[in-house]
């Protein structure tokens, strides 16, 4: 009887550790899944109902101002004073719209904008002015670095320092201030830069750039208005080709 009784409980005890490894298998794929899907799409957007694809979204009302549904047609967007670059009187002007903490505009960075930059901005087609969209809530350093970056531009280095914080992203969204000081040191910038962002000076800038987006229907990072034609996430140079020649020929 002991014996009878001692294998019904291995066998339960089997029966258990199967179903939960086989739980585990189930619940594995169906993340691996999404990874992918996150991958292919861009990223993850965060709603009421969950995780969905497409790029990061914030709907932290203490953050940012909740944005009206995506604009299906031109959008009179300000470049307000914003920093840029290229003619000003180019016949295309792209806004980004963008978060320095965001992996995604990283993206944008390092494997599209330098091809724009050549192709369109240095050659006088585009005039492309950046601003600034911190989605606080999943990124609690971004208003901290945009506010940095403006500092920078107190002193003629915005996009040398634009270009540092993606480079650098994975450091200073960890370490933070000491990072971020360090970052405008080595770019040669004087002690200004710390006053000034110890003292939050721009942080009524990043929340007009911040207000000013959500406003023209911008809810995610990065978001590009070519001529007011909304272009949304870490999309391919070809893209980006795209839209600019049909502004161009518009």
């Amino acid at each position: 009887m002991e014996d009878t009784q001692e294998t019904q409980k291995s066998e339960g005890k089997v029966s258990l550790e199967f179903t939960k490894t086989t739980l585990w298998q189930i619940i594995s794929g169906v993340l691996a899944v999404v990874l992918v899907v996150s991958i292919i799409t861009n990223g993850f957007s965060f709603n009421g109902n969950g995780v969905t694809g497409g790029t990061v979204r914030n709907n932290d009302q203490g953050n940012s101002p909740q944005a009206p549904s995506l604009p299906t047609g031109p959008v009179d967007v300000s470049a307000d004073d914003d920093p840029a670059l290229g003619d000003k009187n180019a016949p295309v002007l792209i806004i980004e719209f963008s978060d320095f903490q965001c992996p995604f505009c990283s993206r944008f960075r390092e494997q599209t904008f330098d091809q724009i930059k050549t192709n369109y901005i240095d050659t006088g087609k585009v005039r492309f002015v950046y601003r600034d969209f911190p989605l606080s809530s999943i990124h609690p350093m971004a208003e901290s670095a945009a506010e940095a970056a403006e500092c920078a531009d107190d002193q003629g280095k915005f996009w040398e320092y634009h270009d540092v914080l993606f480079q650098k992203q994975q450091e200073w969204s960890v370490t933070g201030a000491p990072s971020l000081k360090q970052y405008a040191k080595d770019l040669g910038l004087d002690s200004k830069f710390d006053d000034c962002l110890d003292s939050s000076k721009y942080q009524k800038e990043v929340s007009n750039d911040l207000n000013d987006g959500a406003a023209a229907g911008v809810q995610g990072t990065p978001a590009f208005f070519i001529n007011g034609q909304l272009v949304s996430g870490a999309q391919p140079y070809t893209a980006f080709q795209a839209a600019i020649e049909q502004a161009l020929s518009s």
